[in-house]
């Protein structure tokens, strides 16, 4: 059995340019299906957030719109109560890597807010990339590579190969023109190698012991990967 720390989100909103919050948290397939996933093959989870703050789901992630259905909404609701380790994080500065087998980030909006610019993240980022450990990203989660920066300014995850939310998805999403910033853009920026696919299509990057995927219907099928790896 492999220990696997999730590194969630602890915003339950995400400003956008002209100062509006927008509510949000973290996309709840994105942590669902992978929970399920390691939960199925006998490993242990632990949820870690900013000061170990409860995190928030996004209401949109438990629509029938964003779960083909009300059936689909009514799972993912009744799968996400039963995650006990999310209603009872650590604290993610009182995280020590060696602890851990797998390091996996979720998304959704809340990402954006606080790990971008979470020094603590960007420092457990780096060492997991370095250390060979499987280390899974998905969606929005990239966000947090931002703040994985070395002593000499560059980004840890530079010409690495990524998939994140796309400038396109965030586009149809309908939040492109009112974000401060758009996350495919700024990891471009900051040298990663983002790997851009159709738009809300599964799509999964896997470069070296890093696994990441696109978007919310990514999430299954990048926990299949990380899964691989720890075999």
């Amino acid at each position: 059995m492999s220990k696997i720390l999730f590194v969630m989100t602890g915003a339950d909103h995400w400003t956008l340019a002209d100062g509006t919050k927008h509510p949000t948290g973290f996309w709840a397939e994105e942590a669902v299906a992978p929970y399920q996933a390691f939960k199925a093959a006998g490993h242990e989870v632990v949820v870690a957030t900013p000061g170990g703050v409860v995190p928030t789901v996004d209401a949109g992630s438990l629509t029938p719109e964003a779960n083909g259905g009300q059936e689909g909404a009514d799972k993912i609701a009744s799968a996400l109560a039963s995650i006990d380790e999310i209603r009872k994080p650590v604290k993610l500065e009182d995280v020590h890597l060696a602890g851990y087998d797998a390091v996996f980030y979720p998304g959704g909006h809340g990402p954006m807010e606080d790990l971008a610019v979470d020094a603590t993240s960007g420092k457990l980022l780096t060492d997991a990339l370095r250390s060979g450990k499987p280390l899974g990203v998905v969606c929005h989660g990239p966000a947090a590579l931002l703040a994985a920066t070395d002593a000499d300014g560059s980004n840890a995850f530079a010409g690495r190969k990524v998939a994140a939310f796309t400038n396109a998805e965030e586009t149809q999403a309908g939040l492109a023109d009112r974000a401060k910033w758009l996350l495919e853009t700024r990891l471009v920026e900051a040298g990663v190698d983002v790997q851009v696919a159709e738009p809300w299509a599964p799509h999964v990057v896997v470069d070296g012991n890093l696994v990441t995927g696109q978007n919310p219907a990514s999430s299954a099928p990048l926990a299949a990967e990380l899964l691989k790896k720890l075999a």
